[in-house]
C-alpha cells in the first residue's frame, strides 16, 4: 500500500472496551478507521472523544460474524465507504462464553470456531485477494495467553484462540506476497462484572512481572506490529508473563473469598 496516504485500519469489535482501546491508539498514530461493532455502530464514550479531538476520518459497521459471508460483505462495506481496501486489519472481535468437558455441545463448539477463528482467517484471505500486486497490508489477531498454557474453562473458546494463533504462521507463509500476520496474546486485561473488590489486585501478585496487561499496553503492541515491517508469523505475549505459568482455572475463579 501507498506511503503517502493516511491509512486504513478495520477494527473488529472495534467500537467497545479493549477493540476501542486499539482504535484509539490507532487514531492517535493518524489512520483512518473501519470500526465494526456486532449490533450497533456507537463508539464507547472516551473512544468518542478521541476520534473527535484527533479529527479522526471514521466509519462504523455493523456485522453479525455467524451469519455466512459476514466477512466478504464487511470489506464490501468497508471499500464501498473508504474506496480502497484496509491497510491494516485488527481481529479483535471475539465470543466468549463459559462451557467445559461436561457441557460442550457441537453449537457452542461451532459458534466459538466460526467468530475466533473463521471470520478472522476469512477477513485475512479475502484482504489478500484484493490487493493488486505491489500492495502489502497487515493483519494483527488478537489471541489469548491462554492458547500456552491452558486450563479446562472455557473450553469452546480456548480452543478457538488456540486454532487462531496456530493460524498466525500458516497465514503469514501463505499470504506473505501480500500480507504481514502476526498475533497479540493478552493476559488479563479488563475485568468483567464477576470478578469480586481487590480480586484483581490479588491476581496481580501472581503473575511473574506482578502486573496485569493494560488496555494501552495491547494497543501498543498492536501498533508497533502494524508498522514492523520486517515481522511476520510472530505472536506477542503481553500478560505480565502469565503464559509462562500454568494455572488450574481460569483467572475469573481464581483468588475469590
Amino acid at each position: 500500500m501507498s506511503d503517502d496516504k493516511v491509512k486504513l485500519a478495520l477494527v473488529t469489535g472495534g467500537l467497545r472496551r479493549l477493540g476501542a482501546h486499539i482504535a484509539g491508539r490507532l487514531a492517535e498514530a493518524g489512520y483512518a478507521l473501519a470500526l465494526h461493532g456486532h449490533s450497533d455502530a456507537t463508539p464507547e464514550e472516551a473512544l468518542a472523544q478521541t476520534l473527535s479531538e484527533h479529527d479522526t476520518n471514521w466509519s462504523g459497521f455493523v456485522a453479525d460474524f455467524g451469519k455466512d459471508g459476514a466477512a466478504s460483505q464487511l470489506l464490501d462495506a468497508v471499500d464501498g465507504q473508504f474506496g480502497s481496501a484496509p491497510d491494516l486489519i485488527v481481529n479483535n472481535a471475539s465470543l466468549f462464553d463459559y462451557d467445559d468437558a461436561q457441557t460442550l455441545d457441537e453449537a457452542s463448539l461451532e459458534n466459538h470456531l466460526k467468530i475466533n477463528m473463521m471470520v478472522p482467517t476469512l477477513l485475512t484471505t479475502a484482504l489478500a485477494q484484493r490487493l493488486s500486486e505491489g500492495q502489502r497490508a497487515a493483519v494483527v489477531q488478537i489471541v489469548d495467553q491462554r492458547v500456552r498454557n491452558p486450563n479446562g474453562d472455557q473450553l469452546s473458546y480456548t480452543l478457538s484462540k488456540q486454532a487462531l494463533a496456530e493460524s498466525v504462521r500458516t497465514l503469514a507463509i501463505a499470504c506473505s506476497d501480500k500480507l504481514r500476520v502476526n498475533g497479540v496474546a493478552p493476559g488479563l486485561t479488563i475485568p468483567t462484572e464477576e470478578y469480586e473488590a481487590g480480586q484483581m489486585k490479588r491476581l496481580t501478585d501472581l503473575m511473574p512481572l506482578g502486573r496485569l496487561s493494560s488496555p494501552d499496553d495491547i494497543a501498543a503492541a498492536v501498533c508497533y506490529l502494524a508498522e514492523a515491517k520486517s515481522v511476520t508469523g510472530q505472536t506477542l505475549f503481553v500478560d505480565g508473563g502469565a503464559h509462562m505459568k500454568s494455572y488450574d482455572r481460569d483467572f475469573m475463579f481464581m483468588e475469590q473469598r
